[in-house]
């Protein structure tokens, strides 16, 4: 059954082609995002809802949302997707970041001109048939120090536009290197050495807990008389009430901002003020930048519904379509040792340990980690899968870590998962063969080759004679065939385990009957999805 997504908001016609072209039911509903209550209705029904800024998806919405694995926005900024809701309801959040980057920065470049060069008012003065051609006595760019707060795809492109304008730029983001710098031609400063230097300062950051108002009142008070303050980037980094009092007492001589605390913003501290630039969130609103993030969303989307490729996913790793291909079944293994793990254990998980080695420790090992976690998390919450399982993991606690190493064994690679309780450490090993196919291949230490089926029985012995004959007397005694048998134990006479692959799921009353003969320590029927 082909996968099902909903837009709705408006999104380019050749956008809804593609999603049709690749194979995918589309319901184009350009209106139906600013209906909460009929979005609600049908979201249940659709696996994808492809969006722009009209549709709010709501811990309501997604209550609802049985159905969806895939949330894409057109455009970079995704405060009206509750992604923390989306990520415990295991849905995908994705942004197209690069779609609108050269508008936005344009639009930054654009809003600096104006407020330079008074360009609104002398405009407004010169149509109501005014001459007024001293009052408005503008400054150059050139020369001036251009301060840009958060150096990244966007920001980037406008010190990259600065600089060819003879501007000196000087940049605040904590992600950027003094290498990354040099060459962008770009001296990087602390936020602290930013604010006192800056003609103009540009804020080219998301909104975050870190970055909200991060021109504060006090961050304001810092900067240089007759600064011009732009944002193009997202509401809330910037005390508008603080701005707006500067702005009237002269300490800040101008500001041009896109962008606002509360959108639609019919009322601002900002609004009327002698040159102070306002626009209603243009940064993306060009032609090229509308047509280039649609068709964006429409590939990413397709990709992940056909493919398994995940790109600019906010809440999980993103994973290639090439990527997915080669990782598609070591990425089950993950899941299948996690979910061993998972049904193993009853008590709380403290920690979670995985070893990557050889070929495997090449791969995405964030995409790795998320479905070792998930199979561990299922125990927890059955509906939990590769986006969910980190926050499930976060809210209990647990803590999460990583190694890789070379090749070090008889395999090309394998994975080795660890979990910690209060009680023991238990760890299983597992490969992928040249078939494809996903291995158990150690289990506490002890060495094994097993096939992973979807119904599996788990014993655990001493290395005594009898074992395979009470396994297998018991077992075809009451209907329950076996597919495939393995053995293994960590010396003679010592600790042993059976890891039995069986036709259908062994019942309560056949394990009562195993562990009434006294001779295992354990005796653990397992199930797997293996489709």
């Amino acid at each position: 059954m082909a996968p099902k997504v909903l837009v709705s908001d408006k999104l380019s016609k050749t956008a809804v082609q593609i999603f049709r072209d690749r194979g995918i039911d589309v319901d184009f509903m350009p209106d139906v995002g600013k209906d909460k209550a009929k979005l609600r209705e049908i979201i249940g029904q659709y696996d994808g809802l492809a969006i722009r800024s009209a549709t709010k998806v709501t811990p309501k919405i997604l209550e609802a949302a049985d159905n969806l694995k895939v949330i894409a926005r057109a455009g970079i900024g995704t405060d009206n997707i509750d992604k923390e809701a989306a990520s415990k309801k295991g849905v995908i959040v994705m942004n197209t970041p690069f779609g609108n980057m050269i508008t936005t920065a344009e639009h930054a470049i654009a809003m600096m001109f104006a407020v330079a060069r008074q360009l609104p008012e002398a405009s407004a003065s010169t149509h109501a048939g005014k001459w007024e051609k001293s009052k408005f006595m503008g400054v150059e760019l050139t020369g001036k120090t251009l301060g840009v707060i958060g150096a990244g795809n966007i920001g980037g492109i406008v010190c990259d536009r600065a600089r060819a304008l003879k501007m000196k730029v000087i940049a605040y983001d904590p992600f950027l290197s003094e290498e990354k710098a040099d060459k962008m031609g770009v001296e990087k400063v602390d936020l602290e050495n930013l604010l006192p230097r800056a003609d103009f300062i540009t804020l080219h950051v998301p909104l975050t807990d870190q970055t909200r108002n991060i021109l504060s009142r006090e961050n304001l008070a810092k900067t240089k008389k007759g600064v011009r303050v732009i944002n193009c980037a997202r509401g809330g980094l910037v005390d508008e009430e603080a701005l707006a009092e500067l702005l009237k007492s002269g300490h800040v001589a101008g500001a041009g901002f896109d962008v606002f605390s509360a959108e639609p913003a019919t009322d601002n501290a900002l609004f009327n003020l002698p040159n102070v630039v306002c626009t209603p969130h243009l940064g993306a609103a060009t032609t090229e930048a509308q047509e280039n993030v649609a068709l964006q969303v429409a590939e990413q989307m397709s990709d992940y519904l056909l493919t398994g490729a995940v790109s600019n996913a906010l809440n999980m790793p993103s994973v290639t379509a090439e990527e997915a291909k080669v990782m598609s079944p070591w990425i089950k293994l993950a899941g299948h040792l996690g979910d061993f793990i998972g049904q193993m254990t009853n008590e709380p998980i403290k920690a979670i340990n995985i070893l990557y080695d050889g070929v495997v420790s090449d791969m995405n090992l964030d995409a790795l980690t998320c479905a070792a976690v998930a199979g561990i998390m299922k125990s927890v919450n059955p509906e939990v899968n590769m986006v969910s399982a980190p926050v499930v993991a976060k809210e209990r606690g647990v803590q999460i870590s990583t190694t890789k190493q070379d090749k070090s064994g008889a395999f090309e690679g394998y994975i080795k998962l660890t979990v910690v309780t209060d009680k023991r450490e238990r760890s299983i090993g597992g490969t992928v063969f040249s078939d494809g196919k996903p291995r158990f291949i150690q289990i506490k230490g002890i060495n094994i080759d097993a096939e992973i089926g979807e119904h599996m029985l788990y014993t655990t012995n001493d290395d005594v004679p009898g074992i395979i004959g009470t396994l297998g007397q018991t077992l075809g005694e009451n209907g329950v065939n076996i597919a495939n048998f393995t053995l293994g134990r960590d010396a003679a006479g010592g600790e042993a385990i059976a890891l039995l692959y069986v036709d259908a799921h062994v019942p309560q009353d056949v394990v009562a009957l195993l562990e009434g003969t006294g001779k295992f320590q354990q005796v653990k029927p397992l199930s797997f999805s293996v489709t």
